[in-house]
C-alpha cells in the first residue's frame, strides 16, 4: 500500500482561511515515518509540533484570561481540557486534516491516519507553521477559532475526558479488554461510596466515587495515564481516592 496522497492543500487553505503558502502548509503534515522513507521530502513535522504546542497553550491561555474571570486553578483546568490530545485529534478529524497526512507505509497500514497522537501533533504543527509564516496573532486567531466549540463546552462543564473510552481504545491497540470489578460499596445510602478496580494487561488501578460510573472513570483515568507514562510490561497498581 502506498501512502495516501496529501489531498488538495489549496482547498484546505481556502476552507480554513490559512495565511500560509501551500509549500509551508505541507510541512505540517510530514510525519517522521514518511520522511524516513522519503528523505528528500524534507524535515518531519516534529519541530513544528513542538513550536505549535507552545503557541497553542499561550493563545488559549490569553483568550481565557481576557474573556473569563476564572481563577488560576480553573484557568489551568479549562486550558488542559481544550489543548488535550483527544480534543485536538477530534478537531483535526472535523477539519479534514487526516487526508492530508503523509505517512510511511508501515504507519499507514497500522492505522496511523486515525491515531490520536499523530492527529493532535499535526494540529499543533499546523499552528506552528502559521506562527512561523504569519506570526503569533494569525496563529492565535486560527487556534481560538478552531477550538472555540471546545472552549465553550469546557466552560459549560461539558468537555470532559472520557477515560473509559480512552482506556478501551488503548486496550484495543494491545488486543485486550479492560475488566472492571466492584470491590466494595460502603456508607449509608445517601453517602454511598463505591470502590472499583480495573485490570488491563496485568496492570490494575483502583478508583472511588459516589456512583459506580464515577468510580470506574476514576480507575480508568489512573490506569490510562499510567499506561501512557510507563513502558509496556511494567508491573504494579495505582489507587485514586
Amino acid at each position: 500500500m502506498e501512502p495516501m496522497a496529501d489531498g488538495d492543500l489549496s482547498e484546505l487553505k481556502a476552507r480554513l482561511k490559512l495565511p500560509i503558502p501551500e509549500a509551508e502548509l505541507r510541512k505540517a503534515f510530514l510525519h517522521s515515518s514518511y520522511v524516513h522513507e522519503h528523505p528528500e521530502a524534507g524535515e518531519a513535522n516534529e519541530r513544528l509540533e513542538f513550536l505549535g504546542d507552545a503557541v497553542l497553550n499561550l493563545a488559549i491561555s490569553e483568550h481565557l484570561y481576557k474573556h473569563t474571570a476564572l481563577l488560576e486553578g480553573e484557568l489551568t483546568r479549562i486550558r488542559a481540557l481544550v489543548v488535550s490530545a483527544p480534543t485536538l485529534a477530534r478537531r483535526a478529524r472535523e477539519l479534514g486534516l487526516p487526508r492530508h497526512l503523509l505517512l510511511g507505509r508501515g504507519e499507514e497500514e497500522s492505522g496511523g491516519r486515525e491515531r490520536e497522537s499523530i492527529l493532535s501533533d499535526a494540529f499543533e504543527a499546523l499552528v506552528g507553521a502559521i506562527f512561523l509564516h504569519a506570526g503569533y496573532e494569525a496563529a492565535a486567531r486560527f487556534a481560538v477559532r478552531a477550538l472555540q466549540g471546545a472552549i465553550e463546552r469546557a466552560l459549560r462543564g461539558e468537555e470532559r475526558r472520557d477515560y473509559k473510552t480512552l482506556l478501551q481504545e488503548e486496550a484495543q491497540k494491545r488486543g485486550r479488554r479492560p475488566r472492571y470489578t466492584l470491590l466494595e460499596a460502603r456508607g449509608r445510602d445517601h453517602e454511598r461510596e463505591f470502590v472499583v478496580q480495573v485490570e488491563l494487561d496485568g496492570r490494575t488501578a483502583v478508583g472511588h466515587g459516589r456512583r459506580v460510573k464515577d468510580a470506574e472513570q476514576a480507575a480508568a483515568q489512573a490506569l490510562y495515564e499510567r499506561l501512557r507514562s510507563t513502558p509496556e510490561g511494567a508491573e504494579g497498581s495505582e489507587r485514586v481516592e
